[in-house]
């Protein structure tokens, strides 16, 4: 998993409520090969008409946004089903940050695991932000998880919160395993005492 300390990129406003991972990506693509990637199928049905060509109204087809790597959407962003196609393929397509009011909750947790960060932030000033990027006073934004702050070109910074577990394993760009393995020198001296203690666990 890639490390994620602190993001600075081109955000991209997608300010639609109760988007569902089915509109992040299509049920008919979860058979898609994951060597393939699934950022060619991300919003695919807003982003693409039934010809396959783009939609240009859609906002991540705009010029201004194509290279974006942090969203800014609405409350209840990744509802419905626990899909974690969704959540590749907002990785896939370079996506490392989303800012919203609340998130599905099997979301949330899918993107903590896919070194996705998904930040919280009051709804007013997820529409702030997302205001001022559609009227364009700025394009990018820094999503800093060291001082777990997001900030803003004029300086301006609005403090969220990510459990503190899940900090360290995006700080660290590790999942829980791998986070688990990194303690094996501990893990290992903890079941030679126990078996020195307990030899007929060991059984």
């Amino acid at each position: 998993m890639k490390a994620f300390v602190c993001v600075e990129g081109v955000a991209v406003p997608f300010e639609q409520r109760n988007v569902d991972t089915d509109q992040i990506v299509p049920g008919r693509f979860l058979k898609r090969d994951r060597a393939l990637g699934y950022g060619a199928v991300l919003f695919h049905d807003l982003r693409f008409t039934e010809q396959g060509e783009e939609i240009a109204e859609f906002v991540l087809n705009q010029p201004a946004y194509r290279d974006a790597t942090i969203l800014v959407t609405g409350e209840n962003f990744g509802c419905g089903s626990s899909r974690e196609a969704a959540v590749y393929a907002l990785a896939d397509y370079g996506i490392r940050a989303v800012i919203a009011p609340s998130f599905g909750d099997i979301f949330h947790n899918n993107c903590l695991k896919n070194g996705i960060l998904p930040v919280c932030l009051p709804e007013h000033l997820v529409s702030q932000i997302g205001e001022a990027l559609r009227t364009q006073q700025y394009h990018s934004v820094v999503v800093d998880l060291e001082n777990q702050q997001v900030r803003l070109p004029d300086g301006t910074a609005y403090p969220f919160h990510v459990d503190a577990f899940w900090r360290t394993c995006l700080l660290q760009g590790m999942d829980e395993l791998e986070l688990t393995l990194s303690h094996q020198d501990s893990i290992s001296n903890f079941e030679d005492n126990y078996y020195q203690r307990y030899p007929w666990a060991k059984l």
